[in-house]
């Protein structure tokens, strides 16, 4: 923690835009939906600029399939 910043400021701070490195994008865009900050993946998409689609592909790319159930990423043959 930075002193002198609240939680709420460093995690601002850090959410300017999505992460490329897929993994934290992973992991960043799971917590935002579980954590209930954004209803769907569109809605987060769309505030930060970027399509659904372009992230489903990339996280594909990576390893990742989107579940529209869960409301979440999960690898690829999870529930096979």
């Amino acid at each position: 923690m930075i002193p002198g910043h609240s939680a709420t400021i460093i995690d601002d701070y850090f959410m300017d835009y999505l992460p490329k490195d897929p993994a934290i994008l992973l992991s960043s865009v799971n917590m935002l939906l579980r954590d209930e900050e954004y209803d769907s993946l569109e809605s987060l998409c769309y505030a930060f600029n970027k399509e659904p689609e372009e992230v489903k592909d990339y996280l594909h790319e990576n390893g990742y399939v989107w579940n529209e159930q869960q409301k979440q990423f999960r690898p690829i043959g999870y529930d096979q």
